[in-house]
């Protein structure tokens, strides 16, 4: 399991590739099909667990399915559920992944195979990050150190540095991409492992811990609030984005809206839910915010999607078969190509829709920030 920095966007299947890149990926998905070939040999069963009777996060028995879907993005074989609590509105995969279902389906995202796709989108969202680091500044004008939780490559802290440049930033994260982000220089220190498992280390040192798109891929949200909290000075402060699966943009689009993005996404939470544990967990909700981290690509990756599901399959070592030949690679390209115009008009509509979405309740995701309680 790894994870990322930020919400997802499309990726782009028609953006040309140089021939040498090209060829290297293929070699690296021969060098990794018989592998593949060897894990999914006894099916995909073993990659979850029994089906959980009530809710994670209220215990409820009151549940209902909100959406059954497959693999979009890699098309790795499987088929997922998400249920809903008719209670409390949390919406949470059940049955859930093993370990070993986490490690085979984040395998090849944001590393590996991936890596080179996703790194490359995340850098090229400066004006993202910099809305995210902004929304501190009202309650603390240059906190001193600062903690990003699921910082991927850190791109984020990278950004966020500009606007805060006595801010030494520290980034967390279980791929090795931290690694890589340290190395670069855009993090002062990289921690690779488990938030909850590494916080007891790190107690006490930040005045900031942020969260982007990262609680969703967790399996005990509750853990990972309790670890930030140990984590922060008294009075610091948490930054949370997630997405929003009250939004209506969820339920026009069904299982063709990306935040979903199954199998990755284990939990969403409404937001009343999280400010309720955060105040459980001796945080004040100082800030609550609908349209500033609302992704304007809602229309544009629904549209992606299906386009993507329809076309023939690109080469993956997972997939069944003999990888794809001439005729179908040109197909597949025909087919986006034909598709770019209602690409092209999804971009705009999604543009159009950026401006009223937390308004209309059509914003994909929530941020909150959380002072930490500094009474004793």
């Amino acid at each position: 399991m790894t994870t990322t920095e930020t919400g997802p966007s499309a990726p782009d299947p028609t953006a040309p590739q140089p021939v040498g890149k090209a060829a290297a990926r293929a070699r690296q998905v021969a060098a990794l099909r018989p592998d593949y070939r060897a894990r999914l040999a006894d099916g995909t069963e073993r990659f979850f667990e029994a089906r959980r009777p009530d809710c994670p996060w209220c215990h409820s028995p009151r549940l209902r399915v909100r959406l059954r879907t497959r693999d979009l993005l890699q098309h790795k074989p499987g088929r997922f559920v998400l249920e809903e609590c008719r209670d409390c509105g949390h919406v949470f995969q059940n049955p859930r992944l093993t370990s070993g279902g986490l490690e085979f389906y984040y395998r090849d995202f944001y590393d590996g195979l991936g890596e080179q796709r996703l790194g490359g989108m995340f850098s090229t969202r400066a004006s993202v990050y910099r809305g995210r680091a902004r929304s501190v500044a009202p309650f603390l004008a240059a906190p001193s150190r600062w903690l990003d939780v699921g910082t991927g490559h850190g791109h984020f802290c990278e950004t966020a540095h500009e606007l805060f440049p006595r801010t030494s930033f520290d980034g967390l994260d279980l791929s090795e991409g931290v690694r890589l982000a340290e190395r670069e220089g855009r993090l002062a220190h990289g921690f690779q492992g488990s938030f909850p498992e590494l916080a007891p280390t790190l107690a006490g040192r930040y005045e900031v811990v942020s969260m982007f798109h990262y609680l969703e891929h967790s399996t005990d949200p509750t853990r990972e609030l309790t670890a930030a909290r140990t984590a922060l000075r008294p009075g610091g402060l948490l930054l949370i984005e997630v997405p929003d699966p009250q939004c209506r943009s969820a339920r026009l689009l069904g299982r063709w809206w990306l935040p979903w993005l199954q199998p990755q996404h284990l939990n969403l939470m409404p937001a009343a839910n999280l400010r309720r544990r955060l105040g459980e967990l001796g945080f004040e909700v100082v800030l609550e915010q609908h349209g500033e981290p609302h992704d304007p690509v809602d229309l544009l990756a629904a549209c992606w999607l299906l386009l993507d599901a329809v076309a023939p399959r690109e080469d993956a070592p997972w997939l069944p078969g003999t990888p794809p030949g001439l005729p179908r690679r040109l197909l597949r390209g025909a087919l986006f190509l034909a598709g770019a115009p209602l690409l092209l008009l999804a971009t705009g509509l999604d543009r159009l829709v950026a401006r009223f979405a937390g308004r209309a309740r059509l914003s994909n995701a929530y941020r909150l920030l959380a002072r930490h309680d500094a009474r004793p």
